[in-house]
């Protein structure tokens, strides 16, 4: 078992890895689904219409399904940095712990107070009142994202520290500079709308295969409709993010803005981008390429002239910069192919997902049966519900890979980051004990999802009671304690 080529700082990677990627798959998606359902739910507070109150409690049981998935794989994610990786907890416990605590504290505990108010007092507050809950469940939801990202921005990024000179550990001097750095403002906008957008492609997805086999039409023609306006608005909101999100790159991170773009040379005045790309990573080379003029210029400087460095010429200025601390044998080189078709999936998809709402939307237009007869489009819509996850993990992986060799770049590396005291067998246990429990929960949500869309939205589950249950049962009624 110990000679097949596996080594510790593998084991930790591809763990640490696995467990972001499968929690990464439920973070936006219940962000997401709060958002919508409370869409949903403030049109039925406004127009009246017990339809949208339907569709928030319907499509409200899959955002507690992957709400609940979502923590008990975020459990898991945080065991991480105590076993594999104390090192890097050492490291940047200073600076880590803040914004951990502020998200556990306040975050998620208003996340999880109103979570449970919103799911048992249907019709036992003015429509408003309970409206505002969702919308605290969704604020608190995104504020967790905010203090994650904040931490994982200084990683990126690192501002408002020094070295502690005692114990060679990152010491916080400026909290306003750890929440105040660029890299979170340019993220945060950017994972919160591709939340948005997972959310409303789901929905999208789902109700197209329902319309499919002609079930709850009017309905599904409603949730679709919700799911394709909010899907348009935010692709494009997700399209204009990441532009800055990269732009910010080319001086922030110049070896990842060049892997995302296949530059192994500084480019020209001509800027040409890569549209498709072959490498050769060990020598460091592109072996061949499909060029379009100036879109690259455009594309990083919104104008026509301009260069860009390309992965050489970076890999020999952070030699030059940080030979002295690291040694000369370091490498720099980031997985190129990783990055390379992980943008390319990400920018196409966003592309995509705004031309499938504008199509959908004029398909789904009022009075029109259009959408009924485009058996074809709802094909590609219900397949289009899983694109949203294999785009937000590309994501991640542009932003992680891209930060090779680093765990907080400039200042440790991920070798130096990995606990001193795992063992390959530990490593490989644990790693197969996790997949397979990442494996069943998937499949647990997967079932749990399918049958809510196979019972259909006119199964009662409001107030917390049963079908069956009448308002004389609540145990502080004033017949409660009445046994006559």
């Amino acid at each position: 078992m110990l000679n097949l080529g596996l080594d510790i700082l593998g084991l930790a990677r591809f763990q640490f890895g696995m467990t972001t990627v499968f929690h990464f798959f439920f973070v936006p998606f219940s962000i997401g689904l709060a958002f919508v359902v409370a869409v949903m739910e403030t049109m039925y507070a406004i127009k009246g219409d017990e339809d949208y109150k339907k569709m928030a409690q319907f499509w409200g049981k899959m955002f507690l399904y992957s709400f609940a998935v979502g923590v008990v794989t975020g459990i898991i994610q945080e065991f991480q940095f105590g076993m594999n990786w104390s090192e890097y907890s050492r490291f940047m416990g200073d600076i880590f712990g803040a914004p951990l605590a502020i998200e556990a504290l306040a975050a998620f505990f208003l996340e999880s107070t109103f979570i449970g108010m919103w799911m048992f007092t249907w019709d036992r507050f003015n429509k408003w009142v309970h409206t505002l809950f969702i919308w605290l469940v969704m604020f608190g939801s995104s504020l967790s994202a905010l203090w994650i990202l904040a931490a994982n921005s200084f990683m990126q990024n690192p501002l408002g520290y020094i070295i502690n000179q005692k114990t060679g550990h990152v010491q916080m001097v400026s909290f306003g500079k750890v929440v105040g750095n660029p890299q979170l403002w340019n993220e945060f906008p950017h994972v919160i709308f591709g939340a948005f957008v997972t959310a409303a492609f789901v929905i999208a997805g789902c109700s197209a295969w329902r319309l499919l086999k002609k079930d709850h039409v009017g309905f599904y023609r409603k949730s679709l409709n919700v799911a394709l306006v909010i899907g348009l608005i935010f692709s494009l909101g997700s399209i204009a993010s990441g532009d800055l999100q990269t732009r910010y790159l080319i001086n922030n991170q110049p070896m990842k803005f060049a892997a995302m773009e296949g530059l192994y040379k500084n480019s020209t005045n001509k800027g040409e981008w890569a549209a498709v790309s072959g490498f050769d990573t060990k020598q460091h080379k592109t072996t061949w390429s499909v060029d379009v003029p100036y879109v690259l210029n455009l594309l990083s400087y919104h104008k026509t002239t301009g260069t860009v460095k390309g992965m050489n010429q970076v890999n020999k200025d952070m030699h030059a910069k940080y030979d002295k601390k690291f040694g000369s044998d370091m490498n720099y080189y980031v997985p190129t192919k990783t990055l390379f078709w992980s943008f390319r999936i990400m920018a196409g998809a966003g592309a995509l997902f705004a031309l499938l709402a504008i199509v959908g939307l004029i398909f789904n237009r009022k009075r029109s049966q259009l959408i009924m007869k485009q058996r074809w489009f709802l094909y590609i819509l219900g397949l289009c519900l899983w694109l949203p996850f294999v785009v937000n993990t590309a994501g991640w992986f542009v932003t992680e890979f891209g930060r090779y060799p680093w765990i907080v770049y400039g200042l440790l590396t991920i070798a130096d980051a990995v606990s001193p005291n795992v063992s390959v067998a530990s490593l490989l246990t644990t790693n197969i004990v996790y997949f397979a429990m990442f494996a069943i929960m998937g499949l647990v949500m997967i079932i749990l999802c399918h049958r809510t869309l196979k019972a259909g939205p006119d199964v009662e589950n409001t107030d917390g009671y049963s079908a069956g249950d009448t308002k004389e049962l609540d145990p502080y009624s004033k017949g409660a304690f009445n046994h006559d």
